[in-house]
C-alpha cells in the first residue's frame, strides 16, 4: 500500500491514477478516498487524479493524541501530499470537513493551487449555531467512543441531509453507510473533537478570503441547509467565486448526483486552465439594487 508521511511524522495512505494536469481530492468526514470514485473514474481518463485519507482513517494512520488533530493539521496534510508527490500547482477539490481544509489551504498557500473546489462546506459556521454544533460534535464523538462505529455510523448516515441520498439511490447510500462502519472508531472520535469541533467559524475569516485570487468554485445542495448561507458569505467574499447550488440535493452531493457534480467541474477546471475564469466586477458589489 502507497503512503507518505507528514512533517509531524504521520503516515496517508494515497491513490494516484491517471496523467495530465493533477487534481487532489481531499474527503469528508463521514468518508474517505472512496468516495471520489465517480470523480475518478471520469477525470481519471484526462487528469492526474490523487485521492488520500486524513489522518485518524485506516489504512492511514491513527494518532492517539488529540493534539495532533486540528484545522491546520488538516491543511498541512494538502501540503504533504503535494510535497511527497512533487506536484508544484494541482486543482483542489474539497467536500465538508475536506472543503474546509481546502479554504484554509487557499489563502494559506495560495501559490501552489491551480483552483479550489470548496463543496459541501459551512456546518456550524453561522454564529447563531456555533454553540449548538460544539454540541452535537462532543455528542457525535461519544456516541462513536460508546455505541461503537458500526451502530454510531447508522445514525449518522441517516442525518437530515443524508436521506436525500438515500432516497435518490438506495445502493449507492448504502455502499456510502456500509463504507461508514468500517472507519476507525478511535480515529472517527478524534477528528471531530479535534478537526470539527474546533474549527474557526468562517464568518471569522472574512478577510482571509478575501485574499483569494485562484478561480474558485463553491457548491452546495439545495437542501444542504447549514451550507446554505456559508456558500453564499463565501461567494460575497472571495472576489474569484463562482457558487453552484444544485436542486433537490442534500449534503453528499458528489456521491447523490455524481454525473451534474461532474460536469461542473469539469466546466471549472476547463476555464481555469484557459485563463477564462473571470474576477467578480467591482461594480456588481454596490449596495443600490436598480443602478448606482
Amino acid at each position: 500500500m502507497p503512503h507518505l508521511t507528514t512533517d509531524d511524522g504521520v503516515k496517508l495512505y494515497y491513490e494516484d491514477v491517471g496523467r495530465g494536469i493533477p487534481i487532489v481530492f481531499v474527503h469528508e468526514f463521514a468518508g474517505d478516498f472512496r468516495s471520489y470514485e465517480p470523480q475518478v473514474r471520469h477525470f481519471g481518463q484526462r487528469y492526474r487524479c490523487i485521492t488520500y485519507n486524513a489522518r485518524g482513517y485506516p489504512p492511514s494512520d491513527v494518532p492517539k493524541d488529540g493534539d495532533r488533530y486540528s484545522q491546520e493539521r488538516a491543511r498541512d496534510d494538502i501540503r504533504a501530499v503535494f510535497d511527497a508527490l512533487k506536484i508544484d500547482k494541482a486543482h483542489i477539490v474539497g467536500f465538508s470537513m475536506g472543503g474546509f481544509a481546502t479554504l484554509h489551504f487557499g489563502f494559506t498557500y495560495p501559490e501552489r493551487a491551480r483552483s479550489l473546489v470548496i463543496a459541501g462546506c459551512g456546518y456550524g459556521a453561522a454564529p447563531d449555531k456555533r454553540a449548538q454544533f460544539a454540541e452535537e460534535a462532543e455528542a457525535a464523538a461519544k456516541g462513536f467512543e460508546t455505541q461503537g462505529m458500526v451502530k454510531a455510523a447508522e445514525a449518522y448516515a441517516l442525518g437530515p441531509t443524508r436521506v436525500q441520498f438515500q432516497n435518490k439511490d438506495p445502493r449507492g447510500w448504502k455502499e456510502f453507510a456500509d463504507q461508514l462502519k468500517e472507519h476507525s472508531t478511535e480515529g472517527s472520535a478524534l477528528t471531530m473533537r479535534g478537526v470539527q469541533k474546533r474549527r474557526p467559524s468562517l464568518f471569522d475569516l472574512v478577510d482571509r478570503m478575501k485574499t483569494i485570487t485562484v478561480p474558485t468554485l463553491i457548491m452546495t445542495g439545495d437542501e444542504d441547509w447549514p451550507c446554505l448561507e456559508p456558500g453564499i458569505l463565501m461567494k460575497h467574499t472571495i472576489p474569484t467565486a463562482g457558487l453552484v447550488v444544485m436542486p433537490n440535493a442534500g449534503h453528499t452531493i458528489n456521491l447523490e448526483e455524481p454525473a451534474a457534480f461532474n460536469r461542473h467541474l469539469a466546466d471549472f477546471f476547463h476555464a481555469a486552465d484557459v485563463g477564462a475564469w473571470p474576477t467578480r466586477d467591482p461594480r456588481a458589489m454596490v449596495t443600490a439594487i436598480l443602478g448606482r
